[in-house]
């Protein structure tokens, strides 16, 4: 984590798009952390918007469409991959698959929303052999809400505390800052707990 926020401190643009790339191949830097971690430094004009944008969509694209080209290059022989097999088993694959005869992109539009789902939910969409442009177009679609939100959260809990600078008896800004941190928290914790929760099956 030193090394994460070393990199972040020197290299901000980099740092993100490291962040997003490691975090949706399985690691431990949950993508809605490091949403959050952009809007902050956004809102505290350590990076400029235009610029963060245009790293942070593109970056989440790129590393979902690298899943999806995976799981559709290997097939079902990504569930016995050494590396790939740990983020999604037989029995997840087979649940996932029926959701996709159900919903169909849908899974996927909706998967990238669920912490712990989202890498199993691409890998197997090329498992599927889905089109490419239909899972672009679903998961483009997600993913525009996902930074908006995310993005937008961190943001403004930024400013709040900018605010706090100029008016420290502002306690409904307080509230912002406490509310922003303890949802960051929880994603946090639900993003370990699915983890030991797949490597426990």
């Amino acid at each position: 984590m030193v090394e994460a926020t070393t990199l972040i401190e020197n290299f901000p643009y980099l740092g993100i798009f490291v962040l997003l790339f490691l975090g949706d191949v399985g690691l431990p830097f949950p993508e809605d952390a490091t949403l959050l971690l952009s809007g902050f430094l956004i809102a505290n004009g350590m990076i400029k918007p235009l610029p963060a944008l245009l790293v942070i969509y593109p970056s989440l694209l790129g590393t979902d469409f690298l899943l999806y080209l995976i799981g559709k290059k290997y097939g079902r022989r990504v569930v016995e991959h050494k590396r790939f097999g740990r983020i999604i088993s037989v029995e997840r694959f087979s649940k996932i698959e029926e959701k996709f005869k159900r919903w169909g992109i849908l899974v996927v539009f909706f998967g990238r929303h669920l912490l712990g789902l989202r890498a199993q939910v691409f890998l197997a969409a090329g498992m599927l052999r889905m089109s490419a442009i239909h899972f672009l177009i679903a998961d483009g679609a997600s993913a525009i809400l996902t930074v908006t939100l995310m993005v937008g959260l961190g943001y403004w809990g930024g400013s709040s505390i900018e605010i706090l600078k100029k008016d420290v008896r502002g306690i409904e800004h307080i509230a912002i800052v406490v509310f922003v941190l303890l949802l960051a928290i929880f994603i946090v914790f639900k993003y370990f707990r699915n983890r030991s929760k797949f490597k426990g099956r």
